[in-house]
């Protein structure tokens, strides 16, 4: 399997970039997605994270009140690993499963906000490639998508890796301060590249 890790911060237009990806035929694996999934309403999981951090980030003790839960890993570091420690293995053997699904692609994209933060992921892919976006970018996007004030989708970018530290140790950057359509223009040529990549490999294989 040849799987490029899709990363960039809040408000950069990781899904969006995912989207177009799609369109050209390559599998996606999103593991903000199969977080979701595993936090849906019925799961197992639900059951450990009522335990960890009380009833109260339930809904009715059946769904995931996740605003609530957000509140409180942002504003408590040690809240937010033990959420971690709870959801992320669970999370990374389900993308495990999902990428074995892909391996007669050419090649797939495993979307995931925190990759450099991750050594398991870092592990299982062959190139990585950044969305990156100016911070007030960022913050208009996400707050219009997620309607949740500025201050706290700055709290959100201040959790998360700095910018300048991920475009360093991208392999690949896409500035995405544009419309949709240079947006798709880039991941169009990157496509190509990757393909090509993809292709050489194999032939010398």
């Amino acid at each position: 399997m040849y799987i490029i890790g899709l990363t960039g911060g809040i408000g950069s237009g990781k899904s969006e970039a995912a989207k177009l990806f799609s369109k050209l035929g390559v599998p996606i694996v999103d593991v903000d997605k199969i977080s979701h999934d595993l936090t849906f309403e019925g799961q197992p999981i639900l059951k450990e994270i009522a335990k960890a951090f009380g009833h109260e980030v339930l809904i009715n003790d059946r769904t995931l009140n996740r605003d609530q839960l957000r509140s409180i890993i942002f504003a408590d570091e040690s809240a937010r690993k033990k959420l971690e420690a709870i959801l992320h293995p669970a999370i990374y053997n389900k993308a495990i499963e999902e990428l074995q699904k892909n391996t007669s692609a050419t090649y797939q994209i495993l979307v995931i906000p925190l990759l450099f933060e991750s050594d398991r992921y870092l592990k299982i892919i062959n190139r990585s490639l950044v969305i990156d976006s100016d911070p007030e970018m960022q913050i208009s996007r996400a707050s219009s998508r997620d309607h949740h004030s500025r201050e706290d989708i700055q709290k959100i970018i201040n959790a998360q890796m700095p910018r300048e530290q991920r475009n360093l140790l991208a392999d690949d950057i896409i500035l995405n301060n544009g419309s949709i359509d240079a947006l798709d223009q880039k991941i169009a040529q990157l496509h190509e590249k990757y393909v090509n990549t993809c292709v050489f490999k194999k032939s010398i294989s």
